[in-house]
């Protein structure tokens, strides 16, 4: 009964439309109105009835001032909710004059696409970064990271109605510069040149016991050539990212990166970094954080098993499989042998966030795939699994979402959203068709990020215990 966004509406002659946020499509065209339309409909992970000829759609009279309901089913496990970012989010609700859930449905602060995004609660509020921000104005945006805050989700009794909570969507107020054409906050105004990345985005206490929120920084030429990397922390009063710390060049490891989760140990707590599986973590400290000699990885040794130790780098998914194949590493030992829990086939992952659920009492992943070429599409296909330790042995998934011949890289589940005890998780991605074989790009969704919805308690995932 919910309106699902993304589903593709295309007439005869090749006109095509899809479904905003709320799930309408507003249509008016001259010359295809009060008559018979015929409108095939498809979507990724949802899909509409065949008829007698095989095809899948709606024949619908195209009155104007009148509606009609158009019924698919949802062959994903996880829910399509809404977009997160971008243009016309809720553009067709808008020209149908219904009311929107969000202050600014359809244009904020001027953004029209962003990629990879990283979220944390801080100073009672949440803080969202991307990466690259495309603009309204010219090709090239800003590169130097946008930043937004947004409220922290209340309960319903509070509310008494869906907004502000999660699956509503979220209302972003993003850092602007008035001095700026495009209006965009540099949040890493770095003089040198280059674009910059944050990513491992962190809370932690520093030395004076003050919350302070961190992140590595990666200032690049290129997505192959990197300029410069290091650490950089809020500074809350002028906000933006100021650099604490440079590390070499050729430092690969030793550093917050991916998606930083803190776990509660016996002998301390620790950050993970999920990348996309946690095989390095440092001491949740200041000064650890600050020290790469502090930092640890979790990597095979010479007597081929696995340890956490200082020298070594992490031995990753990709270096375990050819240790297991090389007869070097013995499949019980594994840490990543990840398998489709209905064919037993290989799962290779390349971006994921990892996070302790209530609900299941696992630690549970959120992870898209690597490069099948039997998969629908190249880094579109996503996966959830579970281990009993945030470093895994993880070994059975199954695919939670997908989507054909387009991308839906660095995944990221918000167990911030988390609700029902942790049986309804909210993870998003980025959705593009960069690296991907799509012959077309979605108009408003390309390069934006997506909400998915995804009940735990589905019987589904019981096959992957």
């Amino acid at each position: 009964g919910r309106g699902v966004p993304l589903i593709e509406l295309r007439t005869v002659n090749g006109i095509t439309l899809h479904t905003d946020s709320g799930g309408w499509i507003a249509f008016h065209e001259p010359g295809l109105m009060d008559r018979e339309v015929y409108f095939a409909v498809s979507g990724p992970g949802y899909e509409h009835v065949k008829d007698g000829f095989g095809f899948r759609g709606v024949r619908l009279a195209t009155k104007p001032g009148t509606s009609a309901t158009v019924k698919v089913k949802r062959t994903n496990l996880a829910e399509r909710l809404y977009r997160v970012t971008g243009q016309g989010i809720y553009r067709d609700t808008t020209l149908l004059g219904l009311k929107a859930p969000l202050p600014q449905p359809n244009l904020n602060a001027g953004v029209l696409g962003q990629d990879s995004v990283q979220a944390t609660p801080y100073r009672g509020k949440i803080f969202w970064l991307w990466g690259d921000t495309n603009v309204a104005s010219y090709p090239l945006g800003n590169f130097q990271t946008t930043a937004a805050w947004s409220p922290l989700p209340r309960s319903q009794a509070e509310l008494g109605n869906e907004g502000g909570r999660p699956g509503a969507g979220v209302a972003l107020d993003y850092f602007t510069d008035a001095k700026r054409k495009d209006g965009l906050r540099r949040m890493v105004p770095f003089k040198e040149p280059g674009v910059v990345w944050l990513f491992g985005l962190l809370t932690v206490q520093d030395e004076h016991g003050r919350e302070a929120l961190l992140a590595h920084f990666t200032r690049r030429k290129s997505l192959a050539e990197q300029l410069e990397h290091g650490l950089v922390r809020f500074d809350d009063e002028a906000g933006v990212f100021k650099r604490i710390a440079t590390l070499d060049v050729k430092e690969s490891w030793r550093y917050p990166r991916g998606n930083a989760v803190r776990v509660k140990q016996a002998d301390g707590d620790y950050f993970y970094f999920a990348a996309p599986f946690c095989h390095t973590r440092v001491p949740a400290n200041w000064r650890a954080l600050l020290d790469p000699t502090r930092y640890e990885a979790l990597a095979v040794d010479a007597t081929g098993m696995y340890v956490w130790q200082r020298d070594l780098a992490p031995t990753t998914q990709g270096d375990e499989q050819k240790l297991l194949r090389d007869g070097k590493l013995k499949p019980d030992q594994a840490r990543y042998a990840l398998t489709d829990a209905s064919t037993g086939k290989s799962v290779a992952m390349h971006g994921g966030s990892i996070a302790w659920n209530n609900y299941r009492k696992k630690w549970i992943f959120i992870g898209v795939q690597r490069g099948d070429k039997d998969a629908p599409s190249f880094l579109g296909e996503v996966w959830y699994a579970e281990a009993d330790a945030v470093d895994g042995p993880w070994r059975k998934a199954i695919k939670v979402a997908s989507h054909p011949k387009y991308s839906f890289y660095n995944p990221r589940h918000h167990p911030f959203f988390d609700e029902d005890a942790g049986r309804t998780i909210y993870f998003e991605g980025t959705y593009t068709h960069t690296f991907s074989a799509a012959p077309a790009t979605t108009p408003r969704y390309d390069y934006n990020q997506i909400m998915y919805r995804l009940d735990l308690a589905d019987e589904r995932l019981g096959v992957i215990k």
